[in-house]
């Protein structure tokens, strides 16, 4: 899983790493099979990964931690599986990336074969936004937030510049089409509908996408760690209105890496 926080009082959308160590307050177990709680409470448990409190305690376990780090109230929580995001992409005709180089994934095998701007399908953005194998990539789970991060980007731009927003009809088609395959708290059709309307006039460049702030290597453990007084200031800074310096959530370079070794997904155009 991957996460990403929205707040629409600062424009920002923050990544989250799926491997971020965090400690995990008492959840209520949930079966990802059925979609349901079952009612049993699990203990709290330190150092596991992000991914972990998701997989056992699903949108309300992710939720309780994003907001134990960050000290925000978040009111609403929207999961989306494979085929909602495919979906999603295909209801828009496709979403156009840039990238510097030829994308393959040591798993799932080609997904961009050639560099420049191109139109992805709902197939092709779903390996897009998963590659996390890369060759030529040795960030990882950070490379690939970047990539993801840059489609999210070029899906609101799609989106503005269409004016998926501005129609209620396209907006209603567009929506349809991600509640189809999602999960979530606290949404509906009409809280979609209403955070697309919110967005209308927002000008996409002014949107920042950030990660939050890490140590930039895995640990013994092969987790991400926080950068404690990091994260205080960037989601202090939120709470408080102030503007977020890009600089303060960016994860510092991991060891051995240096500037020749951008995630092979390139810069968005």
């Amino acid at each position: 899983v991957s996460a990403f926080l929205l707040n629409r009082s600062s424009d920002l959308v923050m990544s989250f790493p799926r491997d971020l160590k965090i400690d995990m307050p008492s959840c209520e177990r949930w079966d990802s099979a059925s979609g349901r709680y079952t009612g049993q409470q699990l203990p709290p448990r330190k150092d596991v990964r992000l991914n972990e409190a998701f997989a056992v305690g699903g949108p309300k376990c992710t939720t309780k931690v994003i907001q134990q780090i960050s000290g925000l109230s978040i009111t609403s929580f929207l999961g989306v599986d494979f085929q909602g995001f495919k979906s999603m992409v295909d209801a828009m005709q496709g979403v156009e990336v840039c990238s510097e180089k030829p994308i393959v994934d040591t798993n799932l095998g080609t997904v961009l074969p050639h560099a420049g701007r191109q139109t992805l399908t709902g197939d092709q953005a779903l390996s897009y936004v998963r590659a996390r194998h890369v060759v030529g990539d040795p960030t990882s789970d950070y490379g690939r937030m970047q990539r993801q991060q840059m489609f999210l980007s070029s899906v609101l731009r799609k989106a503005m510049s269409s004016q998926v927003l501005l129609d209620p009809k396209k907006l209603g088609g567009f929506v349809n089409a991600v509640t189809a395959n999602t999960f979530g708290e606290n949404v509906s059709t009409d809280k979609l509908m209403e955070l697309g309307q919110s967005l209308q006039g927002l000008d996409p460049s002014k949107v920042t996408f950030t990660t939050v702030p890490t140590t930039g290597y895995a640990d013994s453990e092969g987790m991400e760690v926080l950068r404690d007084s990091d994260t205080r200031a960037l989601f202090q800074a939120i709470i408080d209105g102030a503007p977020v310096a890009p600089k303060t959530a960016d994860a510092a370079p991991r060891k051995a890496a240096d500037s020749s070794a951008l995630p092979s997904g390139g810069a968005s155009g």
